[in-house]
């Protein structure tokens, strides 16, 4: 049963701060997510000559494991979580992905029980829903990819997560022309549908498992557009569009909590503050720390609402202070403990304000994201939360017109990104307000211009 949210969790961008949410998440070794304390989420890519058997795979998950959690009670940090990102050999073998799961939850096991140390496990396996020219996002591979759910489940995951492809074919066209419609299109109203089927899946997965259906990340869409607007000297993207992007990507991230995803978030959703601020579930983010995988303009600010604080992927290898695993997780668990101690000495506002201030300024998406205005956005969503095009538009709308009202002495947009946010303007003034009618131009005119958008056999048109 699909929720839609018409209101949002708080009721004013303040009361918003890192390490708490309206409800939080527990794991079964006693690691509680967005219950007054933020806890580090490390992740983790085997290398590639692991791959080639699920012997060599299981016993690289089961040493980086083990380096994990020896460096955190070496250094005596009370909590952890782990998340295992599926290389494709898991989700495409249903029993390699369970059995890194078993093997990963028994060693989380025996070092709660020796050490008290409270943890959590996130498995996500990967989108396999993708032919080498289309996508195939129902049928044998759908089936494939909630085995893989289901055997990760049983293997004792304790949060489960997923990176869905929904509208990407339409994306993909869309953001090389510059198309704002396209954007709402496919991320808002094809991903969110996409959302509704697999989430209400993985939700049942989940309660008959004993699990906890975590959350999901427009990583296929909106971060395409971020990591191709790039830095302050690209100009493939605009970053203006970029961050369009980005917010239409909260109404359709939003789907899955509504429905029934509980958190926490995944960690590469840049778009998991507005999503916080409507439904109050606890979010993972990443940001400097995520280095290791990716550069971005606003690695501090990301971390002002967070509950588990991430690397997003680091490849499993040797570093002068010990194993790749283990260096980023002593990094992200002395980030958390900062942010614990601003709680515990009642500092936590004025560091999350910090860490805000530190990028607000720095680029349109930074400013956009910041808590105060990700929850403008939150609440131009909830208006029309019932209707996926509405309030997909309302979005884009709202994040054009918090650009448009900058201090442009503070936010220095150049001619290039002003051009870019004039344009959007004048694309989203000419949208209709029927959602019916948007919907048909669309399907005709994507049918006729994509050749990878299979309407019928994708979204069941």
């Amino acid at each position: 049963m699909v929720k839609r949210y018409t209101s949002q969790a708080y009721k004013a961008a303040d009361d918003m701060v890192f390490g708490k949410s309206v409800y939080p998440v527990k794991s079964e070794l006693g690691l509680e997510v967005g219950a007054g304390y933020v806890t580090a989420e490390v992740n983790y890519a085997p290398r590639p000559e692991a791959g080639v058997s699920k012997e060599k795979l299981v016993s690289e998950y089961r040493r980086l494991t083990t380096d994990i959690l020896a460096r955190a009670v070496q250094i005596g940090f009370p909590a952890i979580s782990l998340e295992t990102e599926h290389v494709e050999q898991m989700t495409n073998n249903p029993t390699w992905g369970g059995e890194i799961a078993h093997v990963q939850k028994t060693i989380l096991e025996e070092y709660h029980e020796e050490y008290g140390i409270k943890c959590g496990l996130r498995h996500t396996p990967g989108d396999i829903r993708e032919d080498r020219d289309l996508l195939a996002l129902i049928g044998p591979k759908y089936d494939k990819l909630m085995e893989s759910f289901e055997a990760v489940a049983d293997g004792g995951a304790d949060f489960l997560s997923i990176e869905t492809m929904g509208g990407k074919e339409i994306l993909d066209y869309s953001v090389l022309r510059n198309d704002v419609p396209g954007f709402i299109y496919s991320i808002g109203c094809l991903g969110g549908m996409d959302m509704e089927m697999i989430w209400t899946d993985i939700r049942k997965i989940a309660d008959k498992k004993g699990r906890i259906a975590a959350g999901d990340t427009d990583c296929a869409q909106a971060n395409t557009a971020m990591f191709i607007a790039g830095g302050l000297l690209d100009k493939n993207l605009a970053h203006t569009l970029a961050i369009i992007a980005r917010t239409i990507a909260a109404s359709r991230t939003l789907v899955g909590y509504e429905a029934g995803a509980q958190g926490p978030g995944k960690d590469c959703g840049y778009e998991n503050t507005i999503v916080k601020s409507i439904t109050g579930c606890p979010i993972a983010q990443e940001g400097k720390t995520a280095t290791c995988a990716h550069a971005d303009v606003m690695g501090n600010l990301t971390m002002q609402v967070c509950d588990l604080w991430s690397n997003e992927s680091v490849e499993y290898h040797g570093e002068f202070g010990g194993t790749s695993v283990q260096c980023w997780s002593q990094t992200l668990s002395m980030d958390a403990a900062l942010m614990n101690v601003a709680t515990e000495t009642g500092n936590a506002k004025l560091l999350r304000d910090m860490f805000m201030l530190s990028d607000r300024y720095r680029d349109p998406q930074g400013y956009i994201l910041a808590y105060d205005n990700a929850y403008k956005i939150g609440s131009a969503i909830v208006k029309d939360g019932n209707d996926l095009y509405l309030r997909a538009k309302n979005a884009a709308i709202e994040t054009v017109n918090l650009l448009t009202a900058a201090d442009n002495k503070k936010l220095v947009m150049s001619k290039f990104e002003l051009n870019a946010l004039a344009d959007a303007k004048a694309a989203l003034e000419a949208l209709t307000d029927e959602t019916d009618t948007f919907m048909s131009d669309c399907l005709e005119k994507y049918k006729a211009e994509e050749p990878r958008f299979k309407p019928e056999a994708n979204y069941k048109f």
